[in-house]
């Protein structure tokens, strides 16, 4: 089959999704459908119905270059792959945001043969959940503002009459932007208020883009509608001038927030392109946020037996560090297998090859074969299989092969992995030919996934150590940094984070996804170097504190030649055009 005619499989392998829900074993008052090939799954559904549950596999990756190396789809190959075997399956990912959807990435539903269908809505509005985190978002920020304004206009006794709290707001420290799922660079430092007096109160603000929203975080880590609810009740949003926290609960808004996201916590239902269930379900953003999809997405699926799929953002430094240490806390349950994706082209360019850039021609050196640079390059897959390892789980590293990789080099990482310490490595071809062409590796999880554990899995910190010496460990161990370089301001918020009592939430350090380190430019596998730590931030009701380690946007720019230029639609058939 040539991809140009991929579109057309595509279309014609859709089952109903009532077909999806019914092989999960799914009753008729336990989903709702979305159209004809999605639906909304309830949250209740995971909840004690099976003795034994799905194997769990954690798909990760090496340090990759801006392109990407094919986690998703290697996510996705896998599931179908697992098919092919005989093995009933399914994923779980995030919810693609529609600002690198129209940016530098494209569509985020996996490629090739190993995509997750429908794709059009998949990487656009889906069931609308991403609008609700927005809504519920900019509502939090209207309530700040309104608050502000009717303090400054009224007395304490009108306030009292009501029955409403007068808190007092700092303008001037204010933490919660606007939200907008979108990039645009142009909003992320704006004035509010401008206009007549009631327009007001004028200050600085600024707009994130909506997947790094705190929200998106509390979305992905509840367990429950209870536990919704009593997360969006803890977000600071504020200091008063006193230079107490202010929040949601405070304001008297996370009531009604909650409301917004009351259908969100649904999960949405979809299908691979080979039929498999796939889970799609909250976008957190892996940097300043935790970077996997829900908690309660993986709960129903886990209850289903079989093998369940899911991935963490970016490296194995970073989203699946969290991954453990964050959200393997909250749902209780241990991967029993992390596959790490590598490719020929990310270990040429930590082997000392030129700069990849989005958008512009891929460097000859990448599409010959180069045996120096990649032997050179290995050392970042042998830092990342060590990371992994870290957890006490079996890594399988999965090859992700391209066109242009020579055999000789597919082998040498293969052979470079299983020395490292990965309990196998096999060379996969999910992109090319779907489910058949993962098949070997879907053969290696599954034998070591159904082998016994050797070792009982660990984070890598307990709770109740100091959160700079929950930092320390993973800029020491995992980063391989030789120590940590705390700012000023960063010292005066540990201290200040201990006293009011987030000294025992995990630590989710917002770094530069390009590196193992905190710089960008640095590649392979540094060490002995300096890990800084800028500021910190609470996420109350995520339930972590993050850790700037660097510049990190908040809201991405569009490149110079943005995704969107490519997209449009067929007006005869209504069929999006370039949507990738």
């Amino acid at each position: 089959m040539n991809l140009s005619d991929l579109d057309i499989a595509q279309a014609a392998s859709l089952k109903p999704i009532s077909e999806i829900a019914a092989g999960l074993e799914l009753g008729e008052d336990q989903w709702l459908p979305w159209g004809r090939n999605v639906a909304k799954v309830n949250p209740a559904v995971g909840e004690g119905e099976r003795d034994s549950r799905a194997r769990y596999v954690d798909v990760t990756a090496i340090t990759p270059t801006p392109l990407g190396e094919g986690k998703t789809t290697t996510t996705v190959g896998l599931t179908q792959g697992l098919g092919v075997v005989g093995r009933n399956s399914m994923c779980a990912i995030r919810q693609p945001s529609m600002g690198p959807t129209f940016g530098i990435k494209g569509g985020a539903a996996g490629g090739g043969h190993s995509q997750i269908l429908p794709m059009e809505e998949f990487n656009l509005h889906l069931t609308g959940d991403i609008h609700a985190i927005s809504a519920a978002h900019n509502l939090i920020a209207a309530a700040i503002d309104n608050q502000i304004y009717h303090e400054s206009r009224w007395s304490d006794a009108f306030f009292e009459k009501r029955g409403i709290k007068k808190i007092g707001i700092n303008p001037y420290d204010i933490s919660w932007n606007r939200v907008v799922d979108l990039n645009d660079r142009s909003l992320r430092n704006v004035i509010t208020g401008l206009g007549e007096l009631p327009d007001g109160p004028i200050r600085q603000g600024g707009f994130d883009i909506t997947v790094a929203s705190e929200l998106m975080a509390v979305l992905a880590l509840a367990r429950d509608l209870p536990d919704l609810r009593e997360r969006i009740g803890r977000i600071v949003v504020a200091r008063d001038r006193s230079g107490n926290r202010v929040t949601t609960e405070d304001l008297g808004v996370a009531g009604a927030a909650t409301v917004l996201l009351r259908d969100a916590l649904w999960p949405n239902l979809l299908q691979t392109i080979e039929g498999q269930p796939a889970f799609v379900h909250a976008g957190p953003f892996a940097n300043i946020a935790h970077g996997n999809s829900s908690v309660v997405a993986d709960r129903i699926a886990l209850a289903r037996g079989g093998f369940l799929v899911t991935e963490s953002g970016f490296g194995a430094d970073i989203g699946m560090e969290k991954f453990f240490d964050i959200k393997c806390r909250v749902s209780g349950t241990f991967p029993d297998v992390v596959v790490l994706v590598a490719t020929v082209r990310a270990l040429k360019m930590h082997g000392g090859g030129p700069k990849v850039t989005p958008g512009q021609p891929l460097p000859a050196v990448y599409k010959e074969k180069n045996l120096e640079l990649l032997t050179t390059g290995l050392e970042n897959l042998r830092a990342h299989v060590r990371i992994a390892s870290l957890f006490n789980v079996p890594v399988v590293v999965a090859v992700n092969a391209f066109g242009t990789d020579a055999e000789e080099e597919l082998a040498l990482v293969r052979d470079a992995a299983r020395e490292a310490g990965a309990a196998d490595a096999v060379v996969t071809h999910h992109h090319a030919r779907g489910g058949e062409g993962a098949a070997e590796l879907a053969q290696a999880v599954a034998r070591v996934a159904d082998e016994p554990r050797k070792k009982e899995p660990r984070f890598l910190y307990d709770l109740e150590t100091t959160l700079e010496d929950k930092i320390r460990t993973l800029a020491t161990e995992v980063y391989g940094a030789r120590d940590i370089e705390i700012s000023p301001l960063a010292k005066e918020q540990l201290a200040s984070f201990q006293e009011a009592g987030f000294g025992s939430m995990p630590v989710c350090i917002a770094k530069t996804h390009l590196s193992l380190s905190h710089d960008p430019t640095i590649k392979n596998a540094p060490r002995d170097f300096v890990f800084p730590i800028r500021e910190l931030r609470p996420s109350a009701g995520a339930g972590f504190v993050y850790v700037l380690a660097g510049d990190i946007r908040t809201m991405p720019g569009l490149p110079s030649v943005p995704a969107f230029r490519g997209v449009d639609i067929d007006v005869e058939t209504g069929r999006v055009k370039g949507l990738f």
